[in-house]
């Protein structure tokens, strides 16, 4: 038999107003009234329905921009920012639910001693929670329609009280006097505060309503403008029906101002204590059931029958967790790690609401819009509430909840919608692309974005790291996986190969973004890829290409090169040889300084950025240069040594004084046989010759495991390194260039 869905009155209304109009209103509010004096006492009511109402427009929007499916506060969090912080909100929420059960009980089991002093209380929660638990297998309408008697005996008390208070008046005048001093007003507010945090009741019966869009913020706004009615006039009623002193010694003040007294007062404390356990009873296991549905809690307690038999697993979890409870002992301990999490989520909840505002989706179109530093301001006066209440308890639901956070984050669990993050992140994206355009790009600016072209992604890992590695989290790589074909193919199904590409560049723990792309020819398409990537002045500046063993694809790559070149993108070709990478723990860089091309200042960058890298922190770099005589030498040294501690790089310059039995790969060869990477130069060669550049550039990386060719085209050839406070005058730098051999040129086998 399929269940019957609820109203705005039986489904919000009635459990929201009963779960605020709780115990603390009988026992606690005439010691707020007689310590904080009446204005006081008003103004605490102020601010605590100013926070929950603004939590209930924050939820009330979601629930008018979307339907609220099974699970309530859970299923919205979940749904905006994330499935990670929903668990981590929904887990803890659940649990304050459950728990709840137990300290209305034993809340309730406490008052009965009043009229029974002999009452075992343990005996009796247990009995109150069973009685409880009953009730909720009856079916969210019946318990709710008995939940209505209840509000019935609770409007009696409200109407003695107010009869009894009046009639009192003219021996107990208003009390206006200054506070009694022993109790603070923040202290009186951590009091008073957990009386109105039942504004969820109804939103945690959202997959129980038929029209959720409608009954959530109607029931949800009516019960809190109800409430916040009751709770101005009590104070008042309070104030002219006794007298200060009474106020703060009796408890049970109630009783002796309203008319009957007990026999009025008494029933409707128990039966707001009893409606409020009924209330977070039925919750609790429609928030489990949400978990369990998206995979967070156990499958098994998600039965999707469709009648009453759907919420039966949750139910027995909740109940035997609050009869678990009941033998904790320091309940009171419990009670207040409960009201942190309730806190949490009310807190969340505004955030949510401020993060869809301030995504900027088309889809966010609520019928109630609240401004979003409305929302925000909601949530950081319920952090403040949780400092003011108990600041360790709310440092250990935090923990808690980021605990969770953190187990959830690293499952591989993902979810089937879209949410409110990446709304935000391209707003963010948007507003940051707008000014970054605004700003002219200088060389202290420049940072490595890299564009790394791979013919086999899997095969060609290496490449990939070591681009990663490069650019060090300072700047955005992308691995571009060319195809030869046709666009129009059926077969070709590119959102499939970029994401098995980027689970595949995931799960090697690489920061760096996938994208396929179909071109009629491999060198024509490198080109055309890096005029395209990139957008607003955050584009490829550099290009990371593998070395290839075909010598016809060498040439084209150095053709290639004059292309890129008037694009302003750097190129470096990298020959890889794995089997010799990571061979030692103390390892070294060969940058090999040259300088016809003005190639080395980007060389002795990416040197430097490869050792901020985890993987290769304590990396020697070593400045390599080659001199033709001692006077060379001898003056490139102190060039080296003046230049090396201005950039603030740490490096070794070594100049090596060629013998003549040597060529330069010869010596490069023999100099650097123990280096793990090797930085040579790149010259354009002349056109036609680029298959004799490409020998010599195969000689001169011989058997080295891990050579980078590089070219430097940026806007800033030659400035990449200079001091921000000096430049270099250029007529002191070393011997001419007819006297230094560079490898920036294309080198020369003797």
């Amino acid at each position: 038999m399929e269940r019957r869905k609820l109203g705005t009155f039986l489904g919000v209304y009635t459990p929201t107003i009963l779960t605020i109009l709780g115990v603390i209103m009988y026992l606690r509010f005439g010691w707020l009234v007689g310590h904080l004096g009446l204005f006081r006492a008003l103004l605490v009511v102020l601010l605590a329905h100013a926070i929950t109402f603004t939590t209930t427009l924050s939820f009330s929007s979601v629930a008018t921009n979307a339907r609220v499916g099974v699970g309530g506060a859970y299923f919205i969090i979940s749904r905006s920012l994330g499935l990670e912080l929903g668990g981590a909100i929904g887990v803890p929420l659940f649990l304050a639910q459950a728990f709840s059960v137990t300290l209305y009980s034993y809340g309730l089991a406490e008052s009965l001693r009043i009229v029974w002093p002999s009452l075992p209380v343990m005996p009796a929660t247990l009995l109150i929670v069973l009685a409880v638990g009953l009730m909720a297998v009856s079916g969210a309408e019946r318990a709710l329609r008995s939940q209505a008697l209840l509000m019935v005996l609770v409007g009696i008390s409200l109407i003695a009280l107010a009869v009894g208070a009046i009639s009192n008046s003219a021996s107990a005048p208003i009390t206006l006097q200054p506070p009694s001093g022993s109790v603070g007003f923040f202290v009186g507010l951590a009091v008073f505060f957990p009386a109105v945090t039942g504004v969820m009741a109804g939103l945690g019966l959202s997959g129980d309503l038929r029209d959720p869009g409608r009954s959530i913020p109607v029931g949800s706004i009516l019960a809190v403008l109800t409430g916040f009615v009751i709770y101005l006039i009590i104070p008042v009623l309070l104030a002219v029906g006794a007298k200060p002193e009474d106020l703060r010694q009796d408890p049970m003040i109630w009783s002796r101002v309203a008319i009957w007294g007990p026999w009025l007062v008494l029933p409707g404390l128990w039966a707001a204590i009893f409606s409020s356990a009924v209330g977070v009873i039925l919750a609790a296991p429609r928030t489990l059931q949400a978990l369990a549905k998206d995979g967070i809690a156990p499958r098994f307690l998600w039965r999707p029958t469709g009648d009453w038999r759907e919420t039966m697993p949750g139910l027995v979890v909740s109940l035997v967790i609050a009869m678990a409870a009941v033998f904790f002992g320091d309940l009171n301990a419990v009670a207040t790690v409960v009201s942190m999490f309730f806190l949490t989520v009310y807190g969340t909840l505004n955030v949510v609401a401020a993060f869809e505002a301030l995504s900027g989706d088309p889809s966010w179109r609520p019928r109630i819009r609240v401004a979003w530093p409305v929302n925000l301001m909601g949530g950081l006066a319920c952090v403040l509430v949780m400092v003011l209440i108990n600041p360790i308890a709310g440092i250990v639901a935090f923990v808690a909840e980021f605990s969770l956070w953190l187990i959830l984050s690293r499952r591989a669990q993902k979810a089937r919608w879209g949410d409110a993050r990446r709304g935000l992140y391209e707003n963010l994206i948007r507003w940051a692309l707008i000014h970054l355009a605004r700003r002219p790009l200088s060389a202290r600016n420049w940072r490595p974005h890299i564009l790394i072209f791979v013919a086999e992604p899997l095969r060609e890992l290496d490449l990939v790291r070591f681009g990663n590695w490069l650019s060090q989290e300072r700047g955005v790589v992308t691995v571009c996986h060319l195809i030869v074909g046709d666009l129009m193919r059926n077969e070709l199904d590119l959102p499939k190969k970029r994401g098995e590409m980027q689970q595949v560049l995931d799960s090697e723990g690489l920061v760096v973004f996938a994208e396929v792309d179909v071109v009629k020819d491999i060198v024509e398409g490198i080109v055309d890829v890096s005029q395209a990537n990139g957008m607003a002045g955050l584009t490829s500046n550099t290009i990371l290409l593998g070395w290839p063993s075909d010598p016809a694809l060498q040439c084209e790559f150095l053709r290639v090169m004059r292309k890129l070149e008037c694009l302003n993108k750097s190129l470096v070709v990298g020959r890889i040889n794995p089997k010799y990478v990571f061979q030692r723990e103390k390892r070294t860089i060969h940058v090999w300084w040259g300088g016809l091309e003005r190639n080395s200042d980007l060389m002795l960058l990416l040197a430097y950025l490869l050792t901020r890298s985890p993987d290769w922190r304590g990396t020697r770099v070593k400045v390599m240069s080659i001199a033709s005589s001692e006077v060379a030498r001898t003056r490139t040294e102190v060039y080296l040594q003046r230049l090396i501690p201005d950039i603030r790089i740490e490096a070794e310059p070594h100049v090596i004084l060629k013998p003549k039995d040597l060529s330069i790969a010869q010596l490069i060869q023999r100099e650097s046989a123990d280096a793990e990477v090797v930085f040579l130069g790149l010259a354009t060669p002349t056109r036609g010759e680029e298959q004799s550049y490409a020998e010599r550039l195969e000689k001169l990386a011989g058997d080295l495991p891990v050579v980078f060719f590089v070219k430097n085209a940026s806007m800033f050839v030659g400035e990449l390194l200079e001091s921000p406070e000096e430049e270099f005058d250029a007529e002191e730098e070393p011997a001419a260039e007819e006297e230094k051999l560079k490898p920036s040129r294309a080198p020369r086998a003797d």
